[in-house]
């Protein structure tokens, strides 16, 4: 089993203590706050965490949480401690590439999200990978537990 695959709590607690920068791939403007591809980073960004948001539809978006939108993650200037992606499993393989060139610390799959054999590509190039679990979930369970 890969190291950079990460499936404990310990190793998710460590992932985000180490976050700041989170960029979400497959983001939905505003328009669409009741779902969970806009209130995750939504969430996030309230909880002080830096959001870089990257749509992959809405064309005509330049601003999401009035933060400039990114249309291809090598794009987003900097580092990125964190991909949030928001994309259905199925649709993760055509985004491999770019993830791997912009080379996140880690990458996290949505809740209901999983693709094994792009997940095994990302932690075997060194990128920590989180699948099937929300966000936003996780660290409020994160943050209750770190207030005890």
């Amino acid at each position: 089993m890969n190291e950079n695959l990460l499936t404990t709590d310990d190793e998710i607690r460590e992932l985000l203590k180490g976050t700041k920068t989170i960029a979400v791939l497959g983001i939905k403007p505003e328009t669409h706050a009741d779902q969970p591809a806009f209130y995750v980073a939504k969430y996030m960004a309230d909880a002080g965490y830096e959001i870089i948001p990257v749509p992959v539809y809405y064309p005509d978006v330049t601003e999401i949480l009035g933060k400039p939108v990114y249309r291809d993650l090598t794009q987003v200037p900097g580092e990125i401690d964190l991909l949030n992606v928001f994309r259905r499993s199925e649709d993760i393989r055509k985004h491999t590439l770019e993830i791997l060139r912009k080379r996140p610390k880690a990458v996290w799959f949505q809740l209901g999200i999983r693709n094994d054999e792009v997940a095994e590509r990302l932690a075997e190039a060194g990128i920590k990978v989180v699948q099937d679990l929300c966000l936003m979930v996780e660290h409020r369970a994160f943050c209750q537990n770190h207030l005890r």
